[in-house]
């Protein structure tokens, strides 16, 4: 028996439950492929792989219970494609190693203003779609793919608050319509890897079963139980993403 296959397809599991939820699945996945002995672009390649397929079951769940905007997001889909392929090129050329400091105190920030702002993201205010909120929203999807293809760490978790914060969305539908975003830029950065021959397919085919599994589970919760249930968890990833990069820029 493959332990290392079990132990991987747990860890996609649960990666995918919880990222399905409120994002940073990668938090799980990434150094479950690392201590399995994977090297480091073949982890990169094949989570991107896995986490794709399991981004897109969680997109399909929240889009099916209508938390997922189309006509808002219709532009904002193929900009974040293209700030995905840019932040990929970007990354084979600029070391990451200035983004630490920046990202953290920002995730931070995120973390502390939701804590605070007991009201934030309980109740669905978004009303009409107008140009400038489709204008917004693209910006946000190309600046957000950017930074996942370049670097990643709270992509999930700063486009769940965009979302609230400006648009006045709940948590549910924050995270549907970021869902819609993360699959793109994920599906976007997937193609670069697999013409990379960065992917392990034996590896990646089961893991992506376990982690539809664990999109579905943590989909059906997040609808189910609604914005009290996201905020938590919401909160959790949020401050383990600022520990994950204040420890990575100091150790």
């Amino acid at each position: 028996m493959d332990y290392r296959l079990l132990f991987l397809c747990a860890a996609g599991f649960l990666g995918a439950l919880v990222d399905s939820i409120a994002g940073g699945g990668g938090l799980v996945t990434i150094p479950a492929y690392l201590l399995a002995g994977v090297p480091p672009h073949f982890t990169l390649g094949t989570n991107k792989f896995a986490a794709t397929m399991g981004s897109f079951i969680s997109t399909a769940g929240y889009a099916k219970s209508s938390k997922v905007n189309f006509r808002l997001m219709r532009i904002a889909v193929p900009m974040t494609a293209l700030g995905a392929i840019l932040g990929v090129r970007a990354v084979l050329k600029i070391p990451q190693d200035f983004l630490y400091p920046f990202v953290s105190v920002a995730i931070l920030v995120v973390g502390l203003y939701t804590f605070f702002k007991k009201d934030l993201g309980k109740v669905n205010s978004f009303t009409t779609i107008t140009k400038k909120k489709i204008f917004f929203v693209s910006v946000v999807g190309f600046a957000l793919g950017f930074y996942d293809g370049f670097f990643g760490p709270g992509t999930g978790s700063f486009l769940i608050f965009i979302f609230i914060r400006f648009l006045k969305f709940d948590f549910t539908n924050a995270s549907g319509n970021a869902k819609l975003i993360n699959f793109t830029s994920n599906f976007t950065s997937l193609i670069t890897f697999a013409f990379a021959g960065k992917i392990d397919y034996l590896l990646g085919v089961p893991i992506a079963f376990f982690m539809i599994l664990g999109s579905l589970v943590g989909t059906k919760l997040a609808i189910k139980n609604g914005p009290k249930f996201i905020k938590p968890i919401f909160l959790i990833m949020s401050f383990v993403v600022f520990g994950k990069l204040l420890y990575e820029m100091f150790l």
